[in-house]
């Protein structure tokens, strides 16, 4: 028995050996998505580019009746794939690009690839994110509406409103329709902005029109951080630089964050405010985050304010925030004398 055994594993091993494939590595890749369940599949070619996805379902058209010796070979072609030690990937940073477009789209996919992306080479895009806007505006003023619209759509959404606003009056409707209408941008545009950037940056203005820093960077620097940042940081540089700290503690807290006081806290701030500071404050926010302070007014006032705020002519920026400013310094000095605390206790902001 165990030479009819040995008889019958030899010959196995001659008939496998012998055995030649039958099915393109194509076809093989075919017969192993149709051997799987529909929704696994289709999990699969999600993944796909839209020229492998066409050679792929037309092969499925055209591969006909599937045997045993064909499944065989697509499924032993997907286990010697899975065995594998290392998998090639020719361009990494074109595949994780490519994924990226797909879940984020075409334009965030590249502002995150600028973060990503190890590679140092110079990208005036990422350099156009530190420009101030009014420099910004003297690069495209002349551009088409279309690059206009395509550079705003890359930037923050505070520059980019600030450059739409000092264009043309002509030009903004143009410009904003192009990004309402704005389809796919190809890789190709976007090096082609890159590079009239470039040029229009070296020619024109130099490292000098980069505006980095500023009390409010370092503010935020402290706020995001973890400890008590402030109370460790601002003495040591009040020490060297009093004016400088003053500056970056009037940073450290924010308009925003007035949305999270409880209504106690704001019904006090919202006694002593200004009526007309509130209205141009609110006029600049959401419509859903002005009812924090809604809620602690009376239904009158409230309705009162808020046909204020409708009747009230477009503001500025700079209009909003010095509202905004008002009003947080007012806080700050309820919470000096005591009156209030705006999260940390005695006074100390958060």
């Amino acid at each position: 028995m165990a030479e009819d055994q040995a008889v019958q594993s030899a010959e196995a091993t001659v008939s496998e050996a012998s055995r030649k494939p039958i099915l393109s590595r194509i076809q093989r890749v075919a017969i192993f998505l149709m051997l799987l369940e529909d929704e696994e599949a289709a999990a699969l070619m999600a993944r796909m580019e839209p020229d492998e996805l066409e050679v792929i379902g037309a092969t499925m058209l055209e591969v006909g009746e599937i045997s045993r010796d064909m499944m065989i070979e697509a499924l032993e072609d997907f286990v010697a794939e899975s065995k594998a030690d290392r998998r090639p990937v020719p361009d990494r940073n074109a595949q994780v690009r490519a994924m990226m477009e797909r879940s984020l789209g075409p334009t965030k996919a590249e502002s995150m690839m600028l973060k990503l992306d190890p590679d140092p080479g110079p990208r005036s895009l990422e350099m156009a994110r530190w420009l101030a806007p009014a420099v910004l505006l003297k690069l495209i003023e002349e551009e088409h509406p279309q690059v206009i619209a395509a550079l705003l759509l890359m930037l923050d959404a505070g520059p980019a409103a600030e450059v739409l606003s000092n264009l043309p009056a002509d030009i903004q409707s143009v410009v904003v329709e192009k990004v309402a209408t704005m389809g796919p941008i190809s890789q190709q545009a976007i090096d082609m902005i890159d590079k009239l950037l470039s040029q229009k940056i070296g020619s024109s203005f130099g490292p000098s029109a980069l505006t980095i820093g500023g009390a409010k960077d370092a503010a935020a620097l402290i706020n995001a951080g973890a400890g008590d940042l402030k109370g460790t940081i601002l003495p040591a540089i009040a020490e060297r630089n009093a004016p400088l700290a003053e500056r970056i503690e009037e940073e450290l807290f924010t308009f925003d964050m007035l949305l999270e006081l409880d209504a106690k806290t704001m019904g006090r701030i919202l006694r002593d405010v200004d009526n007309e500071a509130l209205i141009d404050a609110l006029k600049g926010i959401e419509e859903d985050s002005r009812d924090v302070f809604f809620r602690c007014m009376s239904s009158r006032a409230a309705e009162g304010i808020k046909d204020e705020i409708e009747m009230r002519q477009r503001l500025s920026k700079k209009d909003v925030e010095e509202a905004q400013r008002k009003i947080v310094n007012l806080a700050r000095q309820l919470a000096d004398q005591g009156e209030i605390d705006l999260g940390g206790g005695d006074g100390e902001f958060v």
